[in-house]
């Protein structure tokens, strides 16, 4: 993860791409840079369940938050509590 980071701070002029794919139980996202995925989350982080975002609209507000962490030079982690923010439907 820290590698990632200061690789993204690096290449921090570059866009980052965001988007939404299809799983097998709801959706997901991911997050490019430079056309090279460098974070695939097919499920929610931080609950006990392996389960995917009920919509392609939560999938692509959590990508969202993660690439205005990035572009800050802040962690990408998410906590339950920005689940709650967001709205995200569990």
């Amino acid at each position: 993860m820290a590698l990632i980071l200061q690789f993204l701070a690096c290449a921090k002029k570059e866009p980052f791409t965001i988007e939404a794919f299809k799983t097998t139980s709801g959706w997901g996202y991911s997050i490019a840079l430079k056309d090279k995925i460098i974070i695939k989350q097919a499920i929610i982080p931080v609950i006990n369940d392996s389960k995917s975002f009920s919509t392609k609209s939560d999938a692509l507000k959590m990508a969202q938050l993660v690439v205005t962490r990035l572009h800050q030079n802040r962690s990408p982690t998410i906590t339950k509590n920005d689940l709650i923010l967001l709205k995200i439907k569990l």
